[in-house]
């Protein structure tokens, strides 16, 4: 399988799903749109993973690049990829689908609850995961559920978690593919937003429990490896 990933700054990349698919033997390749690396063919990969990052969709007067990645996100679902988007990347996805991308009504960052929704069963990659769990956050923005599209998760600070688009594309506005380091990374980048808020945590409090990097990134793994299924 090869896998290409659309990175949107240095310090926000793959973390746990390149080892996922270093340990299956998966081809993984990059476009690293903030040093202006071109897009590849569609047909050049199977999967195609949208990164999150720090900038919001409608910045593309800053962005210049996020206009082509949108049109890009949506040949790569027209040719029937596999698509996945986390955090900008699902809200990214969204827009290309036809949902709407605004500001919530707080920030989220931190470690907080996901709760899965009825349908959600009925998707394949969430359909053995428990009906609660703990995933990592850090976004100011929230997506509509676009239309011909499921609502898979929510939570108490952002109602729209994840999002189903027929079987092969996925939307998560949280993010299970975090290590340690890649939370450092966040902090020591956009420490700014660590402002005191109802769903803001501090620094010690995200990197404090080693073991929920672990579990996340298990559950990450489960849904990978039952998209990779699903899909075939």
């Amino acid at each position: 399988m090869r896998i290409h990933y659309l990175q949107h700054v240095p310090f926000e990349g793959p973390a746990s799903i390149a080892q996922w698919a270093t340990d299956r033997g998966y081809s993984l390749s990059a476009t690293q749109l903030y040093q202006g690396e071109t897009l590849p063919n569609v047909a050049a990969f199977d999967w195609l993973i949208v990164l999150g990052g720090p900038m919001n969709i409608y910045e593309e007067a800053l962005y210049p690049w996020l206009k082509v990645e949108k049109q890009f996100i949506g040949e790569a679902i027209g040719a029937g990829k596999v698509v996945i988007g986390i955090c900008l990347g699902a809200q990214l996805l969204a827009a290309v689908l036809g949902g709407k991308v605004e500001k919530n009504q707080q920030k989220e960052i931190g470690w907080f609850p996901v709760q899965l929704t009825s349908e959600a069963r009925w998707f394949s990659p969430f359909a053995d995961l428990p009906p609660e769990f703990m995933a990592f956050h850090w976004h100011g923005d929230t997506f509509s559920i676009p239309p011909a599209c499921t609502w898979l998760a929510s939570s108490a600070g952002c109602r729209n978690q994840a999002f189903s688009y027929g079987h092969k594309v996925l939307g998560l506005q949280f993010h299970l593919e975090s290590t340690p380091a890649a939370v450092q990374a966040l902090i020591e980048n956009c420490g700014e937003e660590l402002v005191p808020g109802q769903y803001i945590q501090s620094p010690p409090e995200m990197l404090g429990q080693p073991d929920r990097f672990t579990a996340i990134n298990a559950i990450m793994g489960q849904i990978l490896s039952r998209l990779a299924l699903q899909a075939a």
